[in-house]
C-alpha cells in the first residue's frame, strides 16, 4: 500500500459565528439559512443548508464555511479544520 499527503493549497473561509450570518451568505451564496422549530428540541437551533451535487450539508454555529479550489461550498467543523488548515500569508 502507498502512502499520501495533501498537497498544499490556499483555500478561502470563514467561521459562522451565528453574528455573521449575512457576511457567510455573501461568501457563500448558495447557503440558505434555516432554523429548526423550537418545539421539537425546547429552544431554536440554526443551520445552514450548503447543497452540493451529492448532498445537502448542514453548517452548524461555529463550523467554518470552505470553499474548495474547484469553487464548492462545505462545512467544517472547527478541531477538523484547525488541525488540517493554518492562516495563510
Amino acid at each position: 500500500m502507498a502512502k499520501f499527503k495533501k498537497k498544499p493549497v490556499v483555500i478561502d473561509a470563514m467561521q459562522w459565528t451565528g453574528g455573521n450570518t449575512d457576511d457567510v451568505l455573501l461568501f457563500c451564496p448558495i447557503a440558505k439559512s434555516l432554523k429548526s422549530d423550537p418545539a421539537d428540541i425546547g429552544q431554536a437551533t440554526y443551520w445552514l443548508n450548503i447543497p452540493t451535487p451529492e448532498v445537502n450539508n448542514q453548517a452548524r454555529i461555529g463550523d467554518f464555511i470552505i470553499k474548495g479550489v474547484n469553487g464548492e461550498f462545505y462545512p467544517c467543523k472547527p478541531d477538523i479544520f484547525n488541525m488540517t488548515y493554518e492562516p495563510a500569508e
